[in-house]
């Protein structure tokens, strides 16, 4: 019986095994929810820009999320703000179960903000719990785990976007949120019931504003996560789904079906980044993976504008762009553990997953306006800026443990 094994397990992995599986489940509903909203109001006739208007509270909500959320995890405990992440997504689900007159704007904005703030608690919650089952001096295992939960966790959300095309085909919206809702309660009930421990409280009570990291590498890392996400957001979140349902006249079930095989596939590259980037990367390593990254869409912009196929440009562009992506924000998301102080690592982490939204709230917001004033090219065009200024960012970084705290900054 899988309770049975869980207690036999020692009792801090026991903690984090039960995060990662709430880690998990809800980020099968939030890729899913993703798809859906988008594919579904695209159908209903809204514009680019209309849709991605419908994630703003989203991202924004998570800039302010991630702040709060990484005080209250060192205050309370990882399992309170794994647990209220669940809840309020199960109420984001059910807000959306009105009758289709009533999802007007405003309406689904604010259940997106709800999503948006559930899932900036579940991330926080499961990327500060990792830092404590590994001993700071093995920074190669920390990274290896690292990788392992976020690679795992992206190929979920890619399954999550394939089963948002095919649950809106099979069962229509109300049939696919409800489903989805009534699958989260449960596992809701299930994390109530196991998460007991106050995972990740901080031994020293942790004032207000030591929100705001005091580490140079910390705040440096933040500021290029900020415009990573956005180079990948800007093009990947509105405009490509739009795109390849408009110029290429495929269904629901396509887009769904590639995007989710792409981020499936971008999981997997993610939980070998350390193979490809060695076992204990630092500033220069971010430096050299986000500047070879930004030749991508730079290369698809040009391409799209020759004789080529189209289809083969976006296709084997976004393959290349999702394998490089894949190592920056896996080498990110070890460092960025690896630099977190150890006692309120959830203040370091909620921190830099604030910058995390920022970037996606001014990726997603510009991937709409830009799509359609100017098209896709412009969007691509506009990520390899932002790579470049990611890479850039980079040089500041630390480049070895002697230098990973350097003060204030």
């Amino acid at each position: 019986m899988p309770t049975t094994m869980l207690a036999n397990l020692p009792s801090a992995l026991r903690q984090y095994l039960v995060v990662t599986a709430n880690y998990w489940a809800f980020t099968l509903t939030d890729g899913a929810l993703r798809m859906l909203v988008v594919l579904y109001f695209h159908g209903l006739g809204y514009s680019p820009l209309q849709i991605a208007l419908l994630f703003v509270f989203y991202e924004a909500f998570g800039v302010v999320t991630n702040l709060l959320g990484g005080w209250l995890g060192a205050r309370v405990g990882l399992n309170r703000t794994m647990n209220i992440g669940l809840g309020l997504q199960v109420l984001a689900l059910a807000m959306l179960l009105v009758p289709q007159p009533l999802l007007a704007v405003p309406w689904v904005m604010f259940a997106q903000a709800l999503s948006g703030i559930a899932k900036d608690l579940n991330k926080m919650s499961a990327k500060s719990a990792i830092k404590l089952l590994v001993p700071g001096d093995q920074p190669g295992r920390l990274y290896h785990w690292v990788s392992l939960l976020t690679g795992s966790k992206n190929a979920l959300k890619g399954i999550g976007f394939f089963l948002g095309g095919l649950l809106l085909a099979t069962m229509g919206f109300e049939g696919a949120i409800a489903s989805m809702a009534a699958a989260l309660s449960l596992v809701w009930v299930a994390s109530l019931l196991l998460l007991k421990r106050d995972l990740g409280r901080a031994k020293v009570k942790q004032k207000f504003r030591d929100v705001f990291s005091s580490s140079r590498g910390v705040n440096l890392l933040a500021a290029a996560r900020v415009f990573l996400f956005a180079a990948r957001d800007v093009w990947f979140v509105v405009a490509l789904p739009v795109y390849l349902s408009s110029q290429f006249d495929w269904s629901h079930w396509q887009v769904g079906g590639f995007l989710a095989l792409w981020i499936v596939g971008y999981g997997i590259v993610q939980s070998q980044a350390p193979r490809l980037t060695g076992t204990a990367p630092d500033g220069r390593s971010a430096f050299h993976w986000a500047l070879l990254l930004s030749a991508i869409p730079a290369s698809m912009a040009l391409l799209l504008a020759s004789e080529l196929p189209a289809q083969l440009t976006i296709i084997v562009g976004l393959l290349l762009f999702g394998m490089l992506f894949a190592v920056n924000s896996g080498l990110h998301s070890f460092l960025i553990v690896h630099f977190a102080r150890e006692d309120g690592v959830s203040m370091d982490v909620g921190f830099y997953y604030m910058a995390n939204a920022a970037g996606r709230l001014a990726g997603t917001v510009l991937s709409g306006w830009l799509f359609q004033a100017y098209g896709l090219s412009a969007c691509l065009w506009v990520s390899a800026l932002f790579l470049v200024v990611a890479a850039a960012i980079s040089l500041g970084l630390p480049r070895n443990e002697s230098d990973k705290q350097i003060g204030p900054g």
